[in-house]
């Protein structure tokens, strides 16, 4: 009889491990809410590698599911035209900020707003450089400026010095004349 029950329970045992061990259905490295525009930029960056839109839309996709580490493997994989366009670029230098990477990412503003220059000139710089663009690489590099000066790699680690930063980055000074 205790033969019996030591069988019963060794048989129990190996059920419950062969029910534990079943296939687990595959998990998306991009939670929710972003994978349906994800997914949509995967399949446009993919099926046109050589396009810059398509590879900022995707990285932007990959930032906006808070996932900069994707944004960045996919830039660098593109190729250099592509990896070479000012709004890749841009786009680039946001997840580079997102992963804490602030001296990379202000070298890479700077960049940016010195290919396109003086927009106001006439020319409009080169290709891709809207005024839109244009004021925000000036801005956050004005403001990355600010945190390299401080010392902050990552702006989430250290939120008062990022602050503090922000605030000296944004500072404007208006001058009355009577």
């Amino acid at each position: 009889m205790e033969s019996l029950g030591y069988g019963v329970t060794v048989l129990l045992g190996a059920s419950a491990l062969w029910a534990m061990s079943g296939t687990l259905r595959e998990r998306p490295l991009v939670a929710l809410p972003g994978p349906s525009s994800v997914m949509v930029g995967e399949q446009r960056a993919a099926t046109h590698p050589g396009d810059p839109l398509a590879t900022r839309d995707l990285a932007q996709a990959y930032l906006d599911a808070h996932q900069p580490g994707l944004a960045v493997v996919w830039i660098e994989a593109a190729p250099p035209a592509v990896r070479n366009d000012v709004r890749v670029r841009h786009v680039a230098a946001r997840a580079l900020v997102d992963q804490g990477r602030n001296d990379e990412a202000l070298a890479l503003e700077r960049e940016v707003v010195a290919t396109c220059g003086d927009t106001t000139g006439g020319e409009g710089g080169s290709a891709g450089c809207d005024p839109v663009l244009v004021a925000s690489a000036i801005r956050r590099a004005s403001i990355l400026q600010a945190l390299v000066a401080l010392g902050v790699e990552d702006a989430q680690a250290q939120p008062e010095a990022s602050l503090i930063a922000y605030r000296n980055a944004t500072r404007e000074a208006r001058v009355l004349v009577e």
